[in-house]
């Protein structure tokens, strides 16, 4: 079959490695423009465009996909396929209508939950134990499409959004194989999504990775692992712009710690095992820090040139 595929971030890289280690005819790739990403500004490739240049794929990077050169390249190709994985642009009906087997996307989620930009934060910070990835036929809307195959994953406690991207992309790059299979020999199933399920994973901007220390340490704990390794969960210490990156809720209460008081936020314990804050409900220990202008640390390396005192509070 010749695929067409469409992806930009790492998320995607693997699924595009799937598909040539096996084989299929891929006679172009759609990618984003490339963008400032760098320190200086400079426009840097998506990683799906480094590896198609790497593999000698010809790139196409249009800014919309709402113009008729999109339309020639796509149908001068006379893709079977085209593949779509977090490419961040939805794909216009004109387009889905082109391949003669059909537009195909693979979802971090197990739709119909979590639709939209940012299924693997939603779920973490939702506190979700379970999530997977799903091959779908595309329709227009976002991830409104009949369901071909799925596949669950477990997520850990500590799990991250980069730990739990990285697993569900391989997970999503096995699952689109078997899915093209499905297609070439025409048994692919079509399992209508039932809409009474449906919840979505709307786009994160970095303001809603900002701590409310009266939520439970639990709570803040999942922020903190879904803004891991980007943009990063944040408070303000000292009347800087304060990143979490790792910690942890204190299960077994310390008794040298002092009582709660009442006052979320506030440091309870600083020392090179942790800084500990008093939450909304319980303690979290806070493991790995980024202040203002300053480079991510453990807290057992930030605290050698940055004292923090007991009855600090953060979020001030």
């Amino acid at each position: 079959m010749k695929i067409i595929f469409m992806g930009s971030p790492e998320f995607a890289v693997p699924h595009l490695e799937a598909l040539i280690s096996s084989g299929y005819n891929i006679p172009l790739v759609f990618t984003q423009p490339d963008r400032p990403r760098a320190r200086g500004r400079r426009c840097i490739p998506t990683p799906v465009k480094e590896l198609a240049e790497k593999c000698g794929i010809p790139v196409y990077s249009p800014g919309t996909l709402e113009n008729k050169d999109c339309i020639y390249v796509l149908e001068g190709n006379k893709p079977d396929v085209i593949v779509v994985v977090a490419y961040g642009l939805l794909i216009p009906k004109e387009i889905l209508d082109i391949p003669s087997k059909g537009c195909i996307n693979v979802h971090a989620s197990l739709l119909p939950v979590y639709r939209g930009a940012a299924p693997i934060e939603r779920a973490i910070m939702a506190g979700e134990e379970v999530t997977g990835v799903t091959t779908m036929y595309m329709a227009e809307g976002w991830d409104t499409g009949d369901i071909i195959l799925q596949k669950k994953v477990r997520i850990s406690k500590d799990m991250t959004s980069g730990e739990l991207g990285q697993v569900l992309s391989i997970e999503g790059a096995s699952l689109l194989i078997k899915t093209l299979e499905l297609i070439k020999s025409g048994t692919a199933p079509r399992i209508v999504q039932d809409e009474r399920l449906a919840t979505y994973a709307p786009k994160l901007t970095p303001c809603d990775f900002f701590i409310d220390w009266r939520k439970s340490a639990q709570s803040i704990h999942n922020l903190v692992r879904a803004g891991n390794p980007d943009p990063g969960a944040f408070t303000y210490l000292q009347g800087k712009r304060f990143k979490i990156f790792q910690g942890k809720v204190l299960t077994d209460v310390d008794n040298s710690l002092p009582m709660p008081k009442g006052l979320p936020g506030r440091i309870s314990c600083s020392n090179p095992n942790g800084i500990v804050a008093e939450t909304g409900k319980g303690f979290y220990i806070i493991q790995k820090v980024q202040c203002e202008g300053g480079k991510r640390l453990a807290v057992k390396d930030y605290l050698c040139g940055n004292p923090i005192q007991v009855g600090d509070v953060l979020g001030k």
